[in-house]
Formats: structure tokens, C-alpha cells, sequence
């Protein structure tokens, strides 16, 4: 029986292409039921539109307006999403914290993609903040990882996997963002297979790929993340 997937985007979706391009495959024994987005113009929806795939637009400002918490917000976000019956719910550019009033009821089943190490540049600039720290001679390179998210802190879930991305003397952050997304890419993609094929385990130690090489099934090894999980 083939895996169900529920995609959290707030952004163009590239992340969420390459997860239907491996389902689509074959690569990942899964299809993806449900993308949801927090933004009415992220191009991830026609995505999702182009590839048959149902759609939610579930904005945050309505909730503000009539006076209502993130915690209503998430808790009907969570309504959403149990209403396909995922096996795994994936944040691929999702730039929502999610509260324990969604979390709670995808418990060890929520995945969350983000363009830095274990331990570095957590939030939403993790890119910015890594050529700058790059630019002040702090360090050699970055790179990606993908965790579950147990709770509501910020990038710092049990890591399922990373790979480190180098950072060139002359990259700008746009330069730097496509090496760090050809990475994303990949990675995000065998993460989901091993979830879904059930080899890679929440409880299984963490898996780490060679530093400047895309990552594929083969690159990966089994090797805990050092420092163990975040």
C-alpha cells in the first residue's frame, strides 16, 4: 500500500516538485494527497494543481482579525490535514512554527525541511546568515538538514538526515541558495523514502551525507549526526 503525504508550502514549491517528480517515479512508494499553503499566491499550489493534487489555502489573517490565537490556528490547520489520513505530514518552505495544537496530532510524523546544519542558523534567514557569517571568516560552509518536528521550537527537531553544502568565495546569496536547494532536493527525497519504506526509523540514529556531493540513496551513510540530535 502506498504511503499518503500532506506538503506544508509557503513559497514557489521546488521542494514540493521534486517530492511529486519521485512519487510519480516511483522512487517514493507514496502520493501526495494534500498541499497546503498559508499564502494564496504560492506558486507550490499550481504545483500541486498541475499534478492533480487537492489544495488548501489556510492564511493566518482571518484568525487575527476576528481576535483568534495561532493555538485556533494550528488547531484548524490540524482539522485540514487529518482529514486525508497522511502516514506523514512534510514542511517544505512552510514559515509557520507550528504549535502543539497541530503536532500533537501527527505525533513523530511531521517533517520539517531547513537550509542549515544541526545546531546553525535556525529561522527563516538561514541562508543570509550563513554567507555573512561565511563573509566574517566564522565558517568554511553550511548545508541542510531534514528533522521531525516533535514541538514548537525553531529548526532543532531529532535529525533524520544532513548534508553539508560548501560556500564559494564569490557567492552571493542567490548563488548560494541554488547549491543549497539542489541539495535540499535530493535530500528531502531520500529522507521520504526511507520514512515511507520504513528503513529509516524516527529512532534510528541520525544519517549525514558526504560533504559537497548531492546526496542519493547511495551517499548516504548511517553515521549519527555529531553531537547527536538537536
Amino acid at each position: 500500500m502506498r504511503s499518503r503525504l500532506a506538503v506544508l508550502v509557503s513559497g514557489s514549491g521546488s521542494n514540493l516538485q521534486a517530492i511529486l517528480d519521485a512519487c510519480s517515479s516511483g522512487r517514493i512508494a507514496a502520493d501526495v494527497v494534500l498541499v497546503v499553503s498559508n499564502r494564496r499566491d504560492a506558486y507550490a499550489l499550481h504545483r500541486a494543481a498541475d499534478a492533480g493534487v487537492a489544495t488548501a489555502y489556510h492564511p493566518l489573517k482571518p484568525f487575527r482579525d476576528a481576535g483568534r490565537t495561532r493555538v485556533d490556528y494550528d488547531a484548524a490547520l490540524a482539522e485540514i490535514v487529518a482529514a486525508v489520513e497522511p502516514d506523514w505530514v512534510v514542511m517544505a518552505g512552510w514559515m509557520h512554527v507550528l504549535s502543539p495544537a497541530f503536532l500533537d496530532r501527527f505525533p513523530a510524523r511531521v517533517v520539517n525541511l531547513h537550509p542549515a546544519l544541526p545546531g546553525a542558523f535556525p529561522g527563516a534567514h538561514a541562508i543570509d546568515d550563513a554567507l555573512a557569517a561565511f563573509q566574517r571568516g566564522e565558517i568554511d560552509g553550511t548545508g541542510v538538514m531534514v528533522h521531525l518536528v516533535p514541538d514548537a521550537g525553531v529548526d532543532d527537531g531529532p535529525v533524520l538526515a544532513a548534508a553539508e553544502v560548501p560556500i564559494l568565495g564569490g557567492d552571493t546569496v542567490g548563488s548560494l541558495a541554488d547549491r543549497i536547494h539542489h541539495v535540499e532536493h535530493a535530500l528531502l527525497v531520500d529522507v521520504l523514502v526511507g520514512l515511507v519504506d520504513g528503513c529509516l526509523l524516527p529512532s534510528t540514529p541520525a544519517l549525514s551525507a558526504e560533504p559537497t556531493m548531492p546526496p542519493s540513496s547511495s551517499s548516504l551513510s548511517t553515521t549519527p549526526w555529531p553531537g547527536g540530535n538537536p
